[in-house]
């Protein structure tokens, strides 16, 4: 009998510890190890837009060494989003060593939270009161309509000009800038089709210059003039960013170059 009892005592001993071995494992204790600029443990973004994000954050990071991490995980496990983003920053080392020019964007989807952690380094650029204008005004809108890209996308945006010190807290940076451009471009293509169209008839009203615009040969000049032109534009690079797809299993492979981070940043839910 004593045996029995010796035996239920080692199994609850031993049980007893290991449920404190699973609860001691916490995000905080064991931060998870990053391997893309964009990861999404929660399928909230599809493969095109991770693919969009990744795109911007590899060549900001080519352009100003600046590195930019955007994670979303299900739940932070009860801990605080600030403690888990700034281990998760400092065991990634995002940014640079000598330059500390890392930023963590941590999505919590299920406690619906979220912080943008900055690195020592870019703390003077990307304030505590930048980055809750950049939360408040970029974040929180879009993803209380569940739009969580649109949110995402533009706080991207917004990080990247306050390094730039281009960010003014108005919600106007980055997609809208390229929305106007492409407002521009569609307004000149078919400016040019109109007009093509008003001197083709002028012409033949008063029936000058019908060597070169009657017959079949006219029309294929007229509409070869008119359809290259809107090809090529609407074929430019500006016109398909959403292509810029994995080009294989690399695509978007990320290795922090050994910043550091000391709490700076700020948090929001939503």
């Amino acid at each position: 009998m004593r045996k029995i009892f010796l035996i239920l005592a080692l199994l609850f001993t031993g049980l007893s510890f290991s449920q404190e071995d699973n609860k001691s494992k916490s995000l905080s204790d064991a931060p998870p190890t990053i391997k893309k600029y964009v990861v999404d443990e929660t399928g909230t973004l599809s493969s095109s837009e991770i693919n969009s994000l990744m795109s911007k954050l590899i060549d900001f990071e080519k352009q100003t060494s600046n590195q930019i991490v955007v994670y979303i995980i299900q739940s932070l496990g009860g801990e605080p989003i600030e403690n888990v983003a700034n281990e998760i920053a400092r065991k990634n080392k995002i940014g640079k060593k000598d330059k500390n020019n890392g930023v963590l964007v941590l999505i919590a989807m299920k406690d619906r939270q979220m912080r943008i952690e900055v690195g020592y380094g870019l703390e003077g650029a990307l304030t505590d009161a930048i980055c809750s204008q950049i939360i408040n005004k970029e974040m929180k809108p879009s993803f209380r309509e569940g739009d969580y890209y649109e949110g995402i996308n533009q706080a991207v945006n917004s990080i990247i000009a306050a390094t730039k010190g281009e960010y003014k807290g108005d919600g106007t940076t980055g997609k809208k800038k390229k929305d106007y451009g492409a407002y521009l471009i569609i307004f000149i293509v078919f400016g040019f089709i109109f007009f093509s169209v008003i001197i083709s008839i002028i012409r033949r009203i008063f029936g000058f210059g019908r060597g070169m615009i009657t017959g079949r040969r006219g029309s294929r000049f007229g509409g070869f003039g008119t359809g290259f032109l809107a090809g090529s534009l609407f074929n430019s690079d500006w016109g398909s960013s959403g292509s810029s797809g994995s080009s294989g299993s690399d695509f978007g492979g990320f290795s922090g170059g050994g910043g550091d981070f000391g709490g700076g940043g700020s948090s929001g839910s939503w």
